[in-house]
């Protein structure tokens, strides 16, 4: 009774007594077509497979409510065409009889293809997943949208770094000899580009912190204007009279930051005088024509009105009160209409602005005449 074994025996016995048997680095030709026919099948199948793989995760993606999934079948038909002709390559060296160094350099080769697709896979995955966060929050937090920017180049680099170590460490390089001259080479760079690097950091601080966000207008130093970008290495704001200013991010991150952008509202302090000839009853009206004219705004808070003193050439009334709003024009059209409305009362009542005056008291003596 013969079995598959010896009718495979056969086989070889008889394409060995052929030109097929002729060895060819150390394999007849016969296990070189096969290996190579075994390779060509199996691209085909890995090829042919992604298309199934690739539908049954959109059905399975469709049940679910989250998008990050609705990008795996897109990842799995962008597998890459190098590492399935690996793989292929590795599956048709099953059909030859190849030294163990070979072979384990064969599985090196595949296991690194391999690597490196899992990284392209995640690295399609979390570019997605922070295209994503940014486009979500790109109108409502602009500087959490530049955040997952920075976080996310951060993470793709750590991702390769890794990906690059473990290559290294499956084709027999000493990867701790590496680290560590990386390690000394990295302290160098480091003290080398230690202003760049320090920008780079203080960038993840301000867009972590918030101290501003895209959009606020800062007051720094002596120049003020509107945040328009957050980068890494600076931070751009157009000022007032229209030119772009750019600081380095460390400079933000060390200087005192006016954020007028968080105001909720606005503290205003302003002083009138009356001239020293006004009665004292119209003295006394003074603090409630002002409430009355204070209040009669929209959006305004009353806070005080006093007597506050003496001056040089008036008697000086100090008002305060709050702008329930952030917007400067807003403010200075209130401020408009409540001089308008103080100086119309006054003039019903009677009262009088003051302005820079002085009286001069002339005395005239009488000289003796001897």
């Amino acid at each position: 009774m013969h079995t598959v074994g010896d009718a495979l025996d056969a086989l070889k016995e008889t394409l060995n007594e052929t030109f097929l048997g002729t060895p060819v680095l150390g394999n007849p030709v016969w296990r070189w077509v096969l290996a190579v026919a075994v390779a060509v099948v199996a691209y085909f199948v890995l090829v042919l497979l992604k298309g199934p793989v690739a539908g049954r995760l959109a059905k399975a993606a469709k049940k679910t409510r989250t998008r990050l999934d609705d990008l795996l079948p897109a990842i799995v038909q962008r597998t890459t065409r190098l590492f399935v002709v690996i793989i292929a390559v590795y599956v048709g060296t099953f059909a030859l009889r190849l030294p163990l160094v070979t072979v384990l350099a064969f599985t090196k080769i595949a296991l690194v293809a391999f690597i490196f697709q899992v990284a392209a896979w995640v690295h399609r995955i979390v570019t997605a997943a922070i295209t994503e966060a940014i486009t979500q929050r790109k109108d409502a937090d602009p500087a959490s949208a530049s955040a997952f920017g920075v976080i996310g180049f951060f993470v793709r680099l750590v991702l390769w770094s890794i990906v690059v170590l473990l290559a290294l460490q499956n084709l027999g390089i000493r990867v701790t000899a590496l680290i560590a001259g990386l390690g000394i080479g990295g302290v160098a760079i480091a003290l080398a580009a230690q202003s760049i690097l320090g920008d780079v950091f203080n960038s993840v601080a301000i867009l972590l912190d918030k101290p501003f966000e895209v959009g606020d207008f800062i007051i720094v130093g002596d120049h003020l204007g509107t945040v328009e970008r957050i980068g890494i290495k600076t931070t751009r704001v157009r000022s007032l009279t229209g030119e772009q200013l750019i600081f380095s991010n460390a400079e933000l991150v060390g200087s005192r930051i006016k954020n007028y952008g968080r105001m909720q509202e606005r503290r205003i302090l302003f002083t009138i005088g009356v001239t020293y000839q006004t009665p004292l009853e119209k003295l006394k009206k003074i603090p409630g024509v002002v409430r009355e004219v204070v209040e009669a705004q929209e959006r305004v808070r009353f806070d005080r009105a006093h007597f506050k003193g003496y001056g040089a050439f008036s008697l000086d009334f100090e008002i305060v009160y709050y702008v329930l709003d952030r917007d400067y024009n807003r403010y200075m059209d209130i401020q408009e209409q409540i001089n308008l409305g103080l100086y119309e009362r006054f003039e019903e009542e009677g009262i009088e602005f003051a302005y820079p005056t002085q009286t001069v008291y002339v005395a005239k003596e009488n000289a003796s005449v001897t």
